[in-house]
């Protein structure tokens, strides 16, 4: 059956459905939110089509050619790195914009603790999507009359949690080839687990499957041109991450002193200017830097806040803890996933005692946090690059 056809059928039933038991509640906001969401996922999917006719059919050669890759790619993440073996990125989408969804961020001015959005599916996270640009500008700008810090970030891929088939999008199929397979890898590992109201868990967990998944992809194509290009995206990640590592050690220090509220917000201008400023000079010696013009930019300019901290943090915290876990299993990837798995089913606090042992190469019975296979051998991880926000082209 041609996918796109049946979910013309069935997923505007379904939002329906979802939309009348809120509206019995009296959320006529939450209804046209909904509506969107479903609206905006129906219309991708119903863009896309199978890889082999666009590239039987395209007048597009290098299009032709990245899709060519991209099916090896796809291959590779089942075959070697255990990922779902489905029809997620078999179609193609040209979505004709620069981004799928976009982001909305909030914070308050003096706190760098996420605002959180709770979903049927989802659970809790810290962001509300929207398919359109104005719709979440919109949300931001209200969110920004209550005081909150706002940002809103255009993202290019994200993952049904294989609800649907995700197709590979227009919005990142022509980015360098190490940012495509890290994109697909990320989005496939959270087909295998993800926890409701556990953003970090999650997003940690993927951005652990995308770099060992793509270190391994390009350890196989025997292209020093790959080599290079993940060399130069770790660097820039690195050069970003020191910026604001600094950044936010200075702002949580500040938030919780006994300084008054003005000092406070004078002292979070002088800190978030003065990364900025660092940011400016690093950028003059690495004009690849210039890929996070953008978040530095800030929404209409104003340049970095709270909100856009956040959007950042989600990628990283839990990030050593995993790469424990994975050395505790040998690098076996399926190993690795029962492994996570068995911690997805914990409870919210063991979960994150266990992660905590885990970094810390202590046994989880020695925390009291629970026991899952192979965890009493795991190491200290390094820590690994922090993804730019979303991707390259996001900040």
């Amino acid at each position: 059956m041609d996918l796109s056809l049946s979910l013309h059928r069935t997923l505007p039933l379904a939002a329906l459905s979802l939309a009348a038991s809120l509206a019995g509640c009296g959320t006529v906001d939450a209804v046209d939110y909904y509506w969107q969401g479903a609206a905006g996922q129906f219309a991708i999917l119903a863009r896309a089509q199978p890889i082999d006719e666009v590239i039987g059919t395209s007048p597009d050669a290098a299009l032709k050619r990245r899709l060519a890759r991209v099916q090896a790619m796809r291959t590779f993440a089942s075959r070697e790195l255990g990922l779902p073996d489905n029809a997620s990125y078999t179609r193609y989408a040209d979505v004709e914009r620069p981004f799928v969804v976009w982001n909305v961020f909030a914070a308050p001015p003096l706190s760098l603790e996420g605002r959180q959005w709770c979903f049927p599916v989802a659970g809790c996270v810290s962001y509300r999507g929207y398919f359109d640009e104005q719709g979440a500008r919109a949300e931001a700008a209200r969110l920004a009359k209550t005081g909150d810090d706002v940002w809103v970030a255009g993202v290019a891929a994200y993952s049904t949690l294989g609800y649907f088939d995700d197709p590979v999008l227009s919005t990142f199929v022509r980015w360098p080839e190490v940012e495509v397979a890290r994109m697909m890898f990320h989005e496939l590992a959270h087909q295998i687990v993800y926890v409701k109201d556990d953003s970090q868990f999650n997003e940690s967990f993927a951005a652990t499957v995308e770099d060992v998944g793509v270190r391994r992809w390009i350890a196989t194509q025997d292209d020093p041109g790959l080599v290079a290009q993940y060399a130069r995206a770790e660097r820039l990640r690195d050069a970003f991450r020191e910026l604001l590592r600094s950044t936010r050690h200075e702002l949580v220090t500040l938030y919780a002193s006994a300084a008054s509220d003005a000092d406070k917000r004078a002292g979070k201008a002088t800190t978030l200017a003065r990364m900025r400023a660092a940011y400016e000079a690093a950028k003059a010696g690495e004009p690849g830097l210039a890929g996070y013009e953008r978040w530095f930019a800030g929404i209409d300019g104003t340049g970095p806040n709270n909100a856009s901290i956040v959007s950042v943090g989600l990628y990283t915290a839990q990030v050593p803890a995993f790469r424990a876990l994975l050395d505790a299993a040998d690098g076996d990837l399926p190993r690795f996933y029962a492994a996570v798995r068995e911690l997805a089913a914990l409870p919210k606090a063991q979960r994150q005692a266990a992660l905590a042992a885990a970094r810390a190469g202590r046994s989880p019975e020695a925390s009291g946090a629970g026991v899952w296979p192979d965890a009493g051998r795991a190491a200290e991880a390094a820590a690994m690059a922090t993804p730019p926000v979303a991707r390259p082209t996001s900040p």
